[in-house]
């Protein structure tokens, strides 16, 4: 009986282009652990660079690149991406989830930044080329009180950005990605935790005097951060309606997201949920079942660019747009990888940015920039991104740094509340 020849070996010579190495390399230029994945091969200075940032699982998300993920690439053709990322995510049989996936997705955008220099193009035009002419991103204006954001949001506007996530300090750290007071452990209540009923009756405060100040010709976002119940997410939104927000983030835990269809028939403004989710089903569901307006996916999380281009496909077609997930703990290979299915996908809404430190753009060479509130995908083969390991190396990141914020996140109770 013959053999069928493995998939590795189908339609190719024994000799020639193959998969030599699979590593991780994990930096933290400002403070944050970023994985990065470099796969090497056997054409001397071929090389693709992929994004595994799991920020507080990264220790976990670099062994399983070594243990696991690397072994089952090494020696295959990197061109055969559909069958070694699938491979992959079958081999360990208990699949899915946030390690898993980044591991997953290293490995699979730097098979796709090998694509783009071996044909010596850009990744997106792989993808079937630009519908837009760049991306419009948003960023976030924070501070301590409303003052203080919307100072910090006119100093971004007349730097050219039109979309603003704003975040106003909330007591116990309720408003995240704003200063907070803090909580304390369940032995020592703090009257000024986390409290959302009152988060609820303040909030709309901060929209109102914005619109006052700047007008109808910005658009406003909001982060609840998964710290409401289904019903309090429809009354802060029914609060938000006369704002005009582009979207409301997160507004319950994902362990409740079989809600969301619910939430949104009664919410008058759109819903922008993903960042969480670790798993493609999940993501096409959340699309599917009418739970979202936007799918904020965090590609790595997902499994990488295959998935996501996939994802946007189904988008595109339920009537949903994306607003993929980009602050400081996503390298800027990821962003290169959003920015290649931002340029290239219909179903493209906004995109989350971040302003990299210098030490970051020392990182990574090529870094993707912002100019007037847009961002443009290199025209460079691959992803137009590179690392410096010998900088990368002067940033190693610290355990526990910013996974065990979430223990301070407490009511006035001291009970913990989702971060």
């Amino acid at each position: 009986m013959a053999v069928c020849p493995s998939p590795s070996r189908r339609g190719r010579p024994a000799a020639g282009l193959r998969i030599t190495a699979v590593r991780p390399i994990v930096t933290a230029p400002e403070g944050l652990p970023l994985v990065v994945v470099k796969v090497e091969t056997s054409e001397p200075g071929l090389y693709g660079l992929g994004c595994a940032t799991f920020t507080q699982r990264y220790a976990a998300v670099a062994a399983a690149v070594a243990e696991h993920v690397g072994p089952l690439a090494v020696g295959r053709h990197p061109a055969d991406i559909e069958d070694i990322t699938r491979t992959v995510h079958y081999s360990s049989y208990w699949r899915n989830g946030p390690v898993l996936n980044n591991a997953l997705s290293g490995l699979d955008q730097a098979l796709w930044d090998i694509a783009g220099k071996r044909a010596g193009l850009p990744v997106h035009e792989l993808l079937g080329g630009r519908v837009r002419g760049g991306v419009e991103v948003y960023t976030h204006a924070s501070g301590a009180g409303t003052a203080e954001v919307l100072d910090e949001a006119e100093r971004l506007i007349a730097l050219g950005y039109r979309c603003i996530r704003l975040q106003r300090a909330e007591p116990g750290l309720g408003s995240y990605g704003a200063p907070g007071t803090g909580g304390h452990y369940p032995d020592s209540p703090n009257p000024d935790g986390w409290d959302p009923e009152r988060y609820l009756r303040g909030t709309p405060s901060l929209f109102a005097a914005a619109r006052e100040r700047l007008g109808t010709g910005v658009n406003l976002m909001y982060d609840v951060h998964s710290r409401l119940t289904p019903k309090q997410a429809v009354v802060l939104a029914r609060a938000l309606e006369p704002f005009g927000l582009s979207f409301l983030e997160d507004p319950i835990p994902s362990e409740l997201y079989d809600r969301l269809p619910e939430i949104r028939a009664a919410a008058p403004v759109p819903l922008a949920v993903g960042e969480q989710v670790g798993s493609v089903a999940e993501a096409a569901r959340l699309i599917r079942d009418g739970g979202v307006d936007l799918i904020r996916l965090h590609t790595s999380a997902v499994g990488g660019l295959t998935p996501t281009r996939k994802l946007a496909a189904l988008a595109e077609l339920c009537g949903v747009r994306t607003a993929f997930h980009s602050p400081a703990d996503v390298s800027p290979v990821g962003v290169a990888a959003n920015l290649a299915v931002d340029i290239s996908s219909h179903a493209f809404g906004y995109q989350e940015s971040h302003e990299y430190n210098e030490a970051t753009y020392d990182v990574f060479p090529g870094c993707p920039d912002v100019v007037k509130g847009y961002m443009y995908p290199s025209e460079r083969p691959g992803w137009g991104v590179d690392v410096d390991e010998v900088e990368a190396a002067k940033y190693p990141p610290t355990k526990f740094l910013f996974d065990r914020w979430a223990a301070v996140v407490r009511r006035p109770d001291g009970a913990l509340e989702a971060p």
